[in-house]
């Protein structure tokens, strides 16, 4: 074991799920839990990059100083519905 704490946990998985780990494992020369460690790292990363991505996107609606106006609630819903519905499996 690392210097780190580490957790053991079960996962119980169906088959078809296993067969795909276990293919995706023997094809990077790896074991079934490197590839679902990689998974979560994966997964946390990008959805803190996207939550992080459609902030800075809010932000940028408004603007600096005197000029800056409120933009239309039912535009900006519209839209961020749409980048939604355009990312979601």
């Amino acid at each position: 074991m690392g210097s780190k704490l580490e957790r053991r946990m079960q996962v119980l998985v169906d088959d078809e799920r296993f067969r795909r780990l276990e293919a995706e494992a023997a094809a990077a020369g790896s074991s079934v839990a490197s590839v679902v460690r990689m998974a979560i790292d994966e997964h946390f990363l990008a959805n803190r990059d996207s939550r992080a991505d459609a902030g800075r996107q809010l932000m940028a609606e408004f603007g600096d100083g005197d000029e800056a106006t409120e933009p239309d609630w039912v535009e900006s819903k519209t839209a961020l519905m749409h980048d939604l519905d355009a990312k979601l499996p």
